[in-house]
């Protein structure tokens, strides 16, 4: 039988409660301050639920690389942290990516504007 097919959630539902207990746990188990201002924004679980893209993002930009340090040395105890409040059979392995998405959306925001201002201008 596959990792998966014994949880009691379907993909996407098993996708979102990872994510709830990883932000959860960055709160209430670790005390580094480099977390506070962490947050997961979604889980992308292989199809055999043995591995888990978690995404974060940070609400501060200028920290973000201590913010990496940080999470990415919670892995380990998370883990196990996920072991002990799911109730499932395996645990997936964790990987974090850094989600530049609202990052990029300011961006472009920025862009259009400045484009548009500059559009408007020249006529």
């Amino acid at each position: 039988m596959a990792a998966g097919r014994g949880n009691k959630f379907s993909k996407i539902k098993y996708e979102e409660r990872v994510r709830d207990e990883i932000n959860l746990a960055l709160r209430r188990e670790f005390a580094d301050p480099r977390l506070l201002n962490v947050s997961i924004t979604h889980v992308e679980l292989t199809s055999d639920y043995s591995h888990a893209k978690v995404y974060w993002d940070t609400f501060n930009t200028a920290t973000r690389g201590d913010a990496k340090d940080a999470i990415e040395s919670t892995t380990s105890r998370m883990r196990s942290l996920l072991a002990s409040k799911m109730d499932v059979k395996h645990t997936p392995q964790i990987h974090y990516h850094y989600n530049s998405q609202f990052e990029d959306e300011s961006k472009i925001t920025k862009l259009l504007k400045d484009n548009d201002e500059s559009s408007n201008g020249e006529e």
